[in-house]
Order: C-alpha cells, then structure tokens, then sequence
C-alpha cells in the first residue's frame, strides 16, 4: 500500500479522497436463527431485536469512484445508527472486496487500516498489491466506519484544528479558562456540522457494526486483519463476541488502557524520535533541503512550522496552510523509511519553492482532492436536519476535514477521563510544557488532539474494563521496535492484559506497522490468516537480510 501511495505522492499527483460506494450479498437464515447463532436474542440478554440488520443480504457491483482498480466491488451495510434504540433511524456503510481466487474459498477477511478516521475502501483500493496474497483463500473486505468517507461523513468545520491550536498556543496560558471556552465552542462545532451519528461513533459501535458485517458476509466467525487503530478495534470485538472470533492479526498494537493525554505525549516523543532518524539520513544526502547538519537541520524544522503558524500559506482548496498542517504531514511522512524519499521531495518543494501541494498531500495521506480551478467553498458536510436514516454521502460532499474529525471522535467517545473545567484550567499549562518537551514539532499538534475532547460527553469505559482476559482462539500481535506510532511497550501492555490468548511477534525493525515494510511479517501474517499457523510467542522478525523465525 506504502509503496503504491508514495508512487502517487513522486508523480505530483493527489489522490481522490472520496470513497467510492459498494454492495455485497450474503445468505442469511431466519431471523430467529441468525439471532441464536449472534448471540443477541432479547429474552437472553434483555436486547433489542435486532434480526433485520443479521438478516440482510449485501449486492456486490463494479465501484463507481475515481481511479479504482477495475476489479474491486463495492456495496453497502445498513446498521442502527443507536444499538440501544435500533428503530430511531439507520446508517449505510461503505464496503469494498476484492473477490477470491479460489473456487472454495473459506470464506472473508475484513481489513481495518486505523486511524480511527481511516477509509477502509481508500485502503484496500490503494493497497491492492499488500493484499493479493490473501485472496488466494480469502474475499478481501474493507469498509469506511461509521462517521468516516461517504458513511455519513462526521466534520468541525474547516477552522475547526487551527482553533483549537490557538486556545492551547503558550500565548493563551494566562487565560485557561476562555481557552476552555473556545475547545467547547469547537465541540459545539463538531456536534452541529456532524448531526446524530457523532454521539453514536466509539469503538464499541464499530465492533457491532463488524459483527453484523460478518453476519452478512456470511461468515460463521469473523477473520480479520487490524491495524494501528484497528488493533484496538479487533480487540474490543474479541472481548464483546469472544465466540465469532476466527483468526485475527492485529499490527501496530494500540494502548487499551492508558489515558487520551499519556497517549498523545507517547506518539509525540514517537513521532520527534522518527523526525530526527530522518534528518539524520536526510542531512546524509546532497538533496536535503535542511543542509547537511543534523542538529541544524532539527532547529530548521521547528522554525519552518512556527513561521507557517504565524503566516500561514493559502492553498488551491479555499483553505491556509499553517505550521501544524506541516506537522501532521511530516508524522504521515515518518511512519515508514519507504515514504522518507518523498517526504525529503515534497519538505524541499515547499522551501525551495513555496509549493505546498506535496505536504498537502502528505497530510491527507495522499488522497487529497484535485485543486479546482478557482478556490471552492468548504465541503457540506452530512448535518441537520437530521434525517431518520443517512444513506452514503455523495463523493462530493465528504468534509475535507472528515479524518481528523472522525479521529477525535472516536478517541473521545473511547475515553473515559473527562476532567472538569478547574482540574483543566489547572492541568493545561502543565500538559503544553509536557508536550512540548516531548516534541517541540509534534507536541502542540497532539496536545490539541488531547483536549478537544472537553466539552464533549463523557466517553466509555468499557474498553478499559472489560476488554481483558480474552477466551478466543488465539490472536497474533505484532509490534514494531522502531514504530513512531504505537510503541512498541503497548504490545506487551495488551498482550498481558488479552490473556494467553495473545501470541506476540516482535518486529525488530523502524516504521509504523509491518505488514507492509517487513517480508518476514507479511509472511508470517499472510501464513496465520490462510493457513492456521502462528509463530511461537516472543519470536521474533529482524532486518529484512534477518529473520529470526
């Protein structure tokens, strides 16, 4: 997938950003039965019945999108938009396959590529060639989430980000509390642009979606393939249907337990250690722009997002693109040493020659939109009224802040911290002195990630409380030494929290993931998923002229 979207970033070209639309069938028995085999009746578990959305068939047809590959399908999954209240209104969800080789295959494999904000059909699209392998056994099946792409499109507004940069920046520390005033403003933002489906966009909602999908794919237990984000994800299903549990490899294993704020000052010192591995290769080359300084060329670097932040640059899409902009572009740009060639291009096409198209969209994770002629307005996003039931967006009308709204979304609906305005006002200055510390590039940015939580409701907490001491088949963990992302300590903090069901395989090698950098875990994974067979736990992947297995 990496190498497929850093060929599209070296040719200059943005990649389209909206998901394309889908459909797929599956037998389902009665409604009683499909009840039964669920799990869910209501007399059991004092549930509502929810045997119209088990018993649904999906229609799979040729995807309508932009520049998809010819052979991926797509279809659509209706969902409750409130499990607790199924008939106050449906979401649609956006699916893609691509189908098996195989006359007999065993059945689907779901892909989920993080995030949480990731497009799960952008994803397969992009990562046909990653994944190959395992339609030898396998329809391959991603989906946008609810909240994410066309599957009613969760956004702030455009100025939502740059708002709440300016209420943590160090200039408005001497006033917290109307810094606390703007993030709510913010979230009353989020709410008002995003409609119903923002209250109803954690973790735990997605895992019902999932189960209902493997239901309609017609699948006895779910087989899956989870990354960063989507580790969690697969883990919150194990916990919630331990029995629908098939075989399910997570890579690039996120944190079930430690707090939003702990978790964002991870990533920052993850993602400062990642920039100075790159600068110290990029200053080895006659091309870097920073010169051939490494601790010169960190200073650089910092100086170049402060002057963004002070003088933002306008771009083709009707927006101003700021310091922090360049930050998140930078972080896309660290997760694997396959993107440091064109991260190394598009910093020196910004420097050298104010064009800011490649870190756009570096930022965007390479599907940004094509620039119009003139600037366009922001996107509409899916807002109010609210409708009883949200079909999929239209290409057009998918925010172009979706991700990281959705992202926000998802972390806050997960966490269950939310402290009040005096332990905030008190706390604030203390967390940007901390972030900072950890990361004078990526620290603001995280912290921002951090507190636009408050103002929202509370988040669960049954992620931290339930999801633990599995009884499921065995699930692969992979974690990455060098991954800027998700430290490498969260695999083992999750494997010892799963239980014995977690079987750990150590990636001894840089980026963020490895099924798509390491040929040893692309093996061992593809090997798990197809045939059954795990590597012994605590074995481990070394540098590709190395395996340890």
């Amino acid at each position: 997938m990496l190498g497929e979207l850093s060929e599209r970033l070296r040719g200059g070209h943005h990649a389209n950003a909206l998901p394309p639309s889908f459909r797929r069938g599956a037998a389902a028995g009665a409604v009683g039965l499909v009840l039964l085999a669920t799990g869910l009746t209501a007399t059991a578990r004092d549930e509502p019945d929810l045997g119209r959305f088990y018993d649904q068939r999906i229609e799979w047809a040729a995807c309508e999108g932009t520049e998809l590959p010819k052979d991926l399908q797509c279809g659509t999954l209706t969902v409750p938009l409130d499990y607790a209240d199924p008939g106050n209104g449906t979401l649609e969800l956006a699916l893609a396959r691509y189908r098996a080789s195989s006359d007999d295959p065993r059945g689907s494999v779901v892909l989920n590529f993080g995030g949480p904000g990731g497009s799960g059909v952008q994803g397969l699209a992009y990562g046909r060639k990653d994944f190959l392998g395992l339609t030898d056994d396998y329809d391959v099946v991603s989906f946008d989430p609810r909240g994410v792409g066309r599957s009613s499109p969760v956004s702030c507004g455009a100025d939502a980000t740059s708002r709440a940069l300016e209420a943590t920046d160090g200039e408005e520390m001497g006033d917290p509390r109307d810094a606390l005033r703007q993030l709510r403003e913010v979230a009353a933002e989020c709410e008002k642009h995003s409609g119903p489906v923002l209250a109803h966009m954690g973790t735990v909602d997605v895992a019902r979606d999932l189960d209902v999908m493997r239901q309609a794919l017609g699948d006895r237990k779910l087989n899956y393939l989870g990354f960063s984000y989507g580790t969690r994800l697969g883990a919150v299903y194990a916990a919630r249907f331990p029995d629908k549990v098939g075989r399910m490899a997570l890579d690039g294993v996120d944190t079930l337990t430690e707090p939003l704020a702990e978790q964002g000052l991870a990533s920052a010192r993850g993602q400062q250690t990642a920039l100075e591995n790159f600068l110290t290769w990029c200053t080895e080359e006659l091309a870097c722009p920073f010169g051939q300084d490494a601790r010169a060329a960190r200073e650089a670097v910092v100086d170049l997002v402060r002057s963004l932040d002070d003088t933002p640059v306008p771009t083709d899409f009707g927006y101003e693109f700021t310091g922090q902009d360049l930050a998140g572009a930078i972080a896309q740009g660290l997760y694997t040493k396959e993107m440091w060639p064109v991260l190394q291009r598009v910093l020196a096409q910004l420097m050298e020659d104010g064009d800011t198209s490649g870190v756009e969209a570096l930022a965007s994770g390479g599907m940004a939109p094509a620039p119009a002629p003139s600037p366009p307005p922001a996107p509409s996003p899916v807002s109010a009224p609210a409708r009883d039931d949200e079909p999929l967006a239209d290409e057009e009308d998918v925010p172009l802040d979706n991700l990281p709204a959705a992202l926000m979304a998802v972390n806050c609906a997960d966490d269950p911290d939310r402290p009040d305005e005096e332990q905030l006002t008190g706390e604030l200055a203390r967390l940007r002195a901390a972030y900072e510390e950890a990361s004078p590039v990526f620290g603001p940015y995280r912290l921002a990630q951090v507190v636009l939580c408050h103002g929202r409701p509370k988040g669960t907490d049954y992620i931290r409380e339930k999801v633990k001491d599995l009884d499921t088949p065995k699930i692969l963990l992979v974690g990455t030494r060098g991954d800027p992302a998700t430290p490498y300590y969260w695999t083992e903090q999750t494997a010892r929290r799963l239980g014995p069901s977690a079987v750990v395989l150590d990636n001894r090698n840089e980026g963020h993931t490895g099924y798509g950098s390491s040929e040893c875990v692309h093996r061992k994974v593809d090997d798990f998923l197809l045939y059954g067979s795990l590597p012994p736990s605590g074995s481990s992947c070394g540098t590709e002229d190395e395996d340890r297995i």
